[in-house]
């Protein structure tokens, strides 16, 4: 059973850094992705950046510049370093395992992030 537990989120003002830590278990198979993905309440959930198991990085406009995404293949983990924090990037944080064959996205339970004025 494939299992995603998300930490480091919290509280943090303006300006400020925070880093999110996922570490999956539970993984037999090969990963073709792992990501971050953010949702705040009414929206859809968007993505944060990806990291391809031959380390590509993607990142969302928004973000870019000011986050950073570090995967470890071995250790199947995934980390997101933020800095210079927004009020807008408030938001519920979610860990992604994409499957290479078939695609399957598995999703960790979700960190909250506030980012206050």
């Amino acid at each position: 059973q494939v299992q995603l537990v998300e930490s480091g989120g919290g509280l943090v003002q303006a300006g400020g850094s925070l880093r999110l830590s996922c570490a999956a278990s539970g993984i037999t198979f090969s990963i073709n992705a792992m990501g971050w993905y953010r949702q705040t309440p009414g929206k859809q959930r968007e993505l944060v950046a990806t990291i391809s198991s031959g380390g590509r990085t993607n990142y969302a406009d928004s973000v870019k510049g000011r986050f950073t995404i570090s995967g470890d293949n071995a250790k199947n983990t995934v980390d997101l370093q933020m800095k210079s924090l927004k009020p807008e990037d408030t938001a519920v944080y979610y860990c992604n395992i994409q499957k290479r064959f078939p695609r399957i996205d598995y999703w960790g339970q979700g960190t909250q992030v506030t980012v206050s004025s």
